[in-house]
């Protein structure tokens, strides 16, 4: 990379922010009002809550993470169930409504998460300071609990306020790897008492939830979304970050806590905001795909026969399963936020096989989130008139579904600006990849190693999605996010 002219990478995530529509920096009444925070303000929860301190919470998340939304606890119960308690940290306690903190992070709706420069939803001195469940700190919390039964159902539980304490901050590779029977058991996780067996006992929780979450469709799909690795302003290579146990756990433990806050929310006949994928328009699409490779799918949209199709197609071909899962994303279409009403017939999570469904695990990155805690909070104190109501919460449903997909452009984009600073002194060389996309848009191909992205502009006529091919690199441009390449034999 000598050769080549430096590249800022943080100027042009900057820039990209800024073109769809972000503020990337928190403006200076923002500032003034998190740095009035006193430490009373912050180590006095407000309410009174349950003192939950002495449990054994720990939390598992990415090495380098400290916005902590949640923290986890279980114990068994009677006939084989297994008590859940996640803790979900109290930011709007911090963050009022209508506060210029507040104000900001609704306009953002999201973190933003670049590989190159994190741009946090709240300010760090909160999200990764005062409202972060960081291992060692008292905690204001909501508690969700929920009954994990023999056969992975599950049956609401409790939503209360508590204070709490993070005793382990856990490693996603780490725990994952030691429960898939690949490594030791993690340092941490030897060296606290009694750790040992509360992960595994979440394990199992998890793992009943998942296969039955399975056996009523919940689709198995695995894409890719190579990270950038960034030391020093340059970019060293890129990572994916793979599925394992420990990610499953927690994405078990947060659908069924978000199911738990919809019912408590429904319960209390309160408006709020469903997190929906709705039922594939292009089915057709889906089943094209599916008889390509000898597999007859219904003609109605199935979530179970799709389930069954994904699962046999990454036992048989894990290279190209990726890349499956894609397309079979692109046809199902994304999801988004709608506003819910008491009696409202909900959309449902064709993609989770779950019916009710919210966003309100991870208040410190993003704001949908904030909304339920606000929502669910007026429930536990017993007050008159909620937060929202229902035409506030169809613009906010409108308003961060588009954030999130604008979110989704920046960091697509930086992924494509970061690989093509890595590539840009090997033009010429020759590739391995696969074909992941070709229509009248253009041809686009993964490649193997590294794991980029770049669209064929020479000799793409007639490759098919799925075809390994060699490919050469003609052009990397990182201000643009091109990477484009010549079809070889």
């Amino acid at each position: 990379m000598q050769n080549q002219p430096y590249v800022d990478l943080d100027a042009i995530a900057w820039a990209a922010m800024e073109q769809y529509g972000f503020i990337p920096a928190f403006p200076p009444s923002v500032i003034r009002e998190v740095g009035a925070l006193t430490t009373n303000t912050v180590s006095e929860p407000a309410g009174n809550p349950h003192d939950l301190r002495s449990l054994l919470w720990s939390s598992i998340d990415n090495h380098d993470s400290q916005d902590l939304d949640q923290i986890e606890y279980c114990e068994r119960g009677e006939n084989g169930a297994i008590r859940v308690r996640v803790a979900i940290a109290d930011v709007d306690a911090l963050v009022p409504k209508r506060s210029w903190t507040d104000r900001h992070a609704a306009h953002n709706g999201t973190s933003v998460y670049t590989g190159v420069v994190t741009f946090p939803m709240l300010p760090d001195s909160l999200s990764a300071g005062a409202t972060s469940l960081l291992p060692g700190r008292d905690r204001a919390a909501i508690i969700i609990e929920y009954t994990v039964l023999p056969d992975g159902s599950t049956r609401p539980g409790s939503i209360y306020r508590a204070l709490v304490r993070n005793h382990a901050k856990l490693v996603y590779e780490e725990v994952g790897d030691w429960l898939a029977g690949a490594a030791p058991v993690p340092e941490t996780v030897a060296e606290t008492p009694g750790l040992r067996e509360q992960i595994l006992l979440q394990h199992e929780a998890a793992m009943r939830m998942k296969k039955r979450r399975t056996e009523k469709g919940a689709l198995a799909l695995e894409t890719i979304e190579a990270e950038p690795v960034v030391a020093g302003g340059r970019v060293m290579g890129l990572v994916v970050q793979e599925q394992n146990r420990a990610r499953c756990l927690i994405e078990e433990f947060m659908v069924a806590a978000n199911g738990t806050l919809t019912a408590f929310l429904a319960a209390a006949d309160l408006p709020m905001i469903h997190r929906v994928v709705r039922t594939p328009k292009n089915w057709g699409g889906i089943v094209r795909e599916a008889a390509e490779r000898g597999v007859a799918l219904p003609a109605e949209p199935d979530a179970e026969a799709l389930t069954q199709f994904l699962i046999r197609q990454k036992a048989a071909d894990p290279d190209r399963f990726p890349d499956l899962s894609l397309t079979v994303v692109k046809l199902m279409g994304a999801g988004e936020y709608v506003a819910f009403r008491p009696g409202d017939i909900p959309v449902g999570h064709f993609a989770l096989a779950v019916t009710d469904y919210t966003h309100g695990t991870a208040p410190n990155r993003r704001y949908v989130d904030l909304v339920i805690q606000r929502l669910a909070k007026s429930v536990i104190d017993g007050k008159r008139y909620p937060p929202y109501g229902p035409d506030e919460l169809d613009d906010l449903a409108l308003h961060l579904t588009d954030r999130e997909k604008a979110s989704q452009k920046v960091e697509r984009f930086m992924r494509k600006a970061a690989a093509a600073v890595l590539l840009r002194d090997r033009m010429g060389e020759t590739f391995e990849a696969f074909v992941t996309g070709a229509s009248e848009k253009g041809t686009y191909v993964r490649l193997i190693d590294p794991p980029a992205e770049g669209k064929v502009v020479i000799g793409e006529e007639g490759l098919r999605v799925g075809r390994r091919v060699l490919v050469r690199l003609v052009a990397a441009d990182p201000y643009r996010g091109f990477i484009d390449f010549e079809y070889t034999e």
